[in-house]
């Protein structure tokens, strides 16, 4: 959708056609935790120890500026962003970071022009966590939230007012390209249907090796858990653990949280939604124990989402033939990437169309 909304603004009366293959989206776009963010510190320090500094810099300024193209094009209330604040828990295993805070702070300065990272470490008690645990807090004061399906109605209704069709319930089965067209294959339901189009662009992130089984997609599962309401829960704000693996965020007086794929990375490396009980229980354990120790409470209800990945965190967008184009591989940061990502590929799009 976001790839959609950049090209209908940079040509409004270009055709597009956005094939949908479920009811609803049901890829990672609707079942993330609605963080706006774009890396925590001991995410930002490990991504340095695997990517070159510079390809983490833009990846991060990519994020950044995806935020911003989101709010500036549906705005607050069309997502319901809450400018709270995002923290990460530092724990005894974690202290390492602080001593790399100034130096991150001041490779971040050209992007932010601002100081990025602080310690907070006063509101953990405010918050309720577990100060045996959790030593200390960082505070980045440039990151929110959204509603997460409020936001995709958000864009859909966006898109469908400046022309775009949306065809839902139909399982793209092929792409056969020809020297004039590409002929896209469907099927629903109750019956198969073909499309024929000048360009496509193929943007369905951790499925897209159904389509395109020559570009590197590592499927990532991830698991979330959400409580009951919580009469006087405390905690305001976007928080992270241990490289972003964990995440959790108040929600309408409940906690949502989500996490934990590097306890079983073979099992969650799959395109399959489903449970990972030895996750959920981890999940539910740090949740009793750190999050709201002491704190009555009861899970709600539990899901799965997708994410795709690469061997590094680079997205992919390029030109796969001459008239297919892939928009994808947003390594779990698909609320800050996608309307960037959608940029892109509009304007490399539009260039040779």
């Amino acid at each position: 959708m976001s790839v959609a909304a950049s090209l209908v603004e940079r040509k409004p009366d270009l055709q597009v056609l956005l094939i949908e293959r479920g009811i609803l989206p049901c890829g990672a776009s609707t079942r993330n935790a609605g963080f706006a963010c774009f890396g925590s510190l001991t995410e930002v320090l490990a991504d340095l120890q695997k990517m070159p500094e510079e390809e983490v810099l833009q990846l991060i300024e990519d994020r950044f500026r995806g935020l911003g193209i989101m709010q500036s094009r549906l705005g607050a209330a069309a997502t319901d962003y809450v400018h709270a604040g995002g923290y990460e828990l530092i724990t005894e295993k974690e202290k390492y970071a602080l001593e790399k805070m100034e130096d991150i702070n001041k490779l971040l300065y050209p992007i932010f022009k601002q100081q990025v990272y602080g310690l907070a470490s006063e509101k953990i008690n405010l918050f309720g966590f577990n100060s045996h645990i959790v030593k200390e807090l960082v505070l980045n004061p440039l990151e929110g939230q959204i509603d997460t399906g409020l936001t995709i109605k958000s864009l859909q209704r966006y898109i469908t007012a400046r022309g775009v069709a949306i065809i839902t319930g139909a399982q793209v089965q092929a792409l056969d390209e020809s020297e004039k067209d590409v002929m896209v294959k469907t099927q629903s339901a109750t019956q198969e249907v073909v499309f024929s189009a000048k360009q496509v662009i193929v943007a369905t992130n951790a499925f897209a090796q159904e389509l395109l089984p020559e570009v590197e997609i590592i499927p990532g599962r991830g698991q979330v858990i959400i409580t009951d309401p919580i009469p006087g829960l405390a905690i305001v704000g976007s928080f992270h653990m241990e490289e972003g693996y964990y995440y959790f965020r108040n929600y309408k007086n409940r906690i949502l949280f989500g996490g934990g794929r590097n306890l079983d990375f073979e099992t969650e490396t799959t395109t399959v939604f489903g449970d990972n009980e030895k996750i959920l229980a981890d999940l539910e354990k740090r949740l009793r124990e750190i999050i709201l120790p002491g704190k009555e409470h009861q899970i709600a209800m539990h899901w799965s989402g997708i994410m795709a990945f690469g061997r590094d965190k680079k997205p992919v967008t390029r030109w796969m033939s001459p008239r297919i184009y892939a928009a994808l591989r947003m390594s779990g940061m698909g609320v800050a990437l996608a309307s960037k990502l959608g940029e892109s590929a509009a304007a490399e799009f539009l260039q040779k169309i």
